[in-house]
């Protein structure tokens, strides 16, 4: 029997799907799970990672992988932090598979690619403040979810 194509989500779940994908762009760095995501899409982990897949073309864990490559991206040509602060800044914990997937999705490795912008790039932001700013961002995070009552 021929299998049935995927269907994208409905427009009534497209809205719970952005909800999910949002806590994954916001949150991209911390530990996101796949239940976590799908409660906060209020769908079964199996019918969000269906839908997720069929809608964003990726599967969760995907999605997070590349938001992740993404960013640490933005901190490899704008900043001055090594390629292991990077690494762990994004949410990566071990070099080897940041190293892997960063060419996987790149194409070149993290260090080609932070020397080929340091040569031609803009004045790099101090690794200092870069991280400075992250901490202050996630505590205003923090305190707004708690004075909405929320937990994380």
């Amino acid at each position: 029997m021929p299998k049935r194509p995927v269907e994208r989500a409905p427009g009534d779940v497209l809205i719970h799907l952005r909800r999910a994908r949002d806590l994954a762009d916001r949150e991209y760095a911390d530990e996101v799970d796949l239940d976590r995501l799908a409660a906060t899409a209020g769908l079964s982990k199996f019918h969000f990672l269906r839908l997720f897949k069929a809608t964003y073309g990726l599967t969760p864990a995907d999605y997070v992988s590349r938001r992740r490559i993404e960013r640490a991206q933005d901190l490899l040509r704008a900043t001055n932090l090594t390629i292991t602060e990077v690494c762990h800044a994004v949410g990566f914990s071990s070099l080897g598979s940041f190293s892997s997937r960063f060419r996987a999705v790149v194409g070149e490795s993290p260090s080609a690619f932070q020397e080929r912008y340091s040569r031609t790039g803009a004045p790099r932001i101090p690794g200092c403040y870069v991280f400075m700013w992250g901490l202050a961002e996630r505590d205003a995070g923090q305190e707004e979810q708690a004075a909405r009552g929320g937990s994380r």
